[in-house]
């Protein structure tokens, strides 16, 4: 105290050289807290879905790996918590999770978007939550399988058809409402799955024709037979902005548009498929933390154990970081009141239907 105390009172230049000496070692101490804090503790890693499901498989995986790249190598539990498209796991994350980066959750990819177009009240903000990175860039689909009546999307504009749902804001729902109300679809929404594993049951069993919102990686990894050849599986659009290369004859739903109004409104919407498997943590972690999640999980992406397994599972590995998802999101947002205020309307079902 004593050496302070002379050394500001006579030395000012020599005080301002000491606390810049002291500026590294104080970044070396912060850098390492996060190492302390994680070391022996457990991070729980929410899935927004019943299991079996893509996003279930997809956080089991990454969940075995996690915890290698983490400072202090907590344990990463996974833990189910279903209801109304994943948005209750979301709900929970945002107000209800502590906020010290040992929360972890995935979730319908739709949420992020839910409180800028969607109909649910949902009770988050999407800006604010702690993005950490997204699995993948993934192709989703329309499709229905060889019990139903339709063969193309064009017939599903004069034949009724059954397609699953999870909730308002889900990839299902969101897009089923889409093809309905902006081109004029005849499907019929049947929603409140817990989620995809459940969804499929219900169309092995013949409740259901297909979904419009279907992860193609999900489809190759649980129904691989399905996701072969043609026989099983109909797809009737990519729900994309531009055509895979896995299914180069397939229209895009951005392709059926007719009006540069209506391609405003399918952009807004399919843009999520950016961001395909996202995780995030709650808002207003410690920024240490925060970067130390965000490293761990880039560098489980290109874990060749990782890789490995993703492989064998068939999940598709097409990582975007936590910078980014956070960049993206924080573009749509600032759509212009227009655009959104089209889309909300297509997705609530209140613009007229096209005929």
């Amino acid at each position: 105290m004593l050496r302070t105390h002379t050394l500001s009172r006579f030395c000012p230049t020599a005080l301002a050289l000491a606390f810049a000496l002291a500026l590294p070692l104080t970044g070396v101490a912060h850098a390492e807290s996060a190492a302390d804090f994680y070391r022996g503790k457990s991070v729980n890693m929410i899935v927004g879905y019943s299991a079996g499901g893509g996003y279930d498989i997809y956080a089991r995986a990454i969940a075995r790996h996690l915890s290698d790249h983490i400072p202090g190598n907590p344990k990463v539990t996974v833990t189910n918590m279903p209801g109304a498209g994943s948005v209750v796991a979301l709900n929970y994350l945002y107000n209800v999770a502590p906020k010290d980066g040992l929360t972890l959750a995935t979730f319908g990819r739709g949420l992020a978007m839910e409180p800028l177009i969607g109909t649910s009240k949902v009770q988050y903000d999407a800006t604010k939550l702690t993005w950490i990175g997204s699995a993948s860039n993934e192709l989703s689909v329309c499709a229905v399988t060889d019990k139903s009546r339709i063969m193309t999307f064009e017939d599903s504009l004069a034949t009724e058809s059954a397609v699953g749902g999870e909730g308002s804001g889900s990839d299902p729902d969101t897009y089923a409402m889409l093809v309905r109300n902006l081109f004029g679809s005849k499907m019929k929404l049947v929603t409140g799955y817990p989620g995809g594993n459940d969804m499929t049951l219900a169309i092995e069993r013949g409740e259901l024709d297909g979904r419009c919102g279907w992860s193609w990686g999900s489809i190759k990894a649980t129904r691989p037979d399905w996701a072969a050849g043609p026989h099983k599986l109909r797809v009737l659009l990519q729900m994309t902005l531009e055509r895979n290369h896995e299914m180069p004859d397939i229209p895009t739903v951005l392709e059926k548009a007719k009006s540069e109004s209506d391609r405003e409104i399918v952009k807004l919407i399919v843009s999520r498929q950016v961001v395909a498997r996202p995780f995030a943590a709650p808002p207003g972690i410690p920024d240490d933390r925060r970067d130390a999640l965000r490293v761990a999980f880039d560098n489980t992406m290109k874990d060749p154990s990782f890789l490995a397994e993703a492989k064998s599972l068939a999940l598709e590995v097409d990582p975007i970081s936590g910078a980014e998802v956070t960049k993206l999101i924080q573009e749509l947002y600032r759509s212009s009141p227009e655009v959104v205020a089209k889309a909300k309307a297509v997705i609530a079902g209140t613009a007229p239907a096209k005929p």
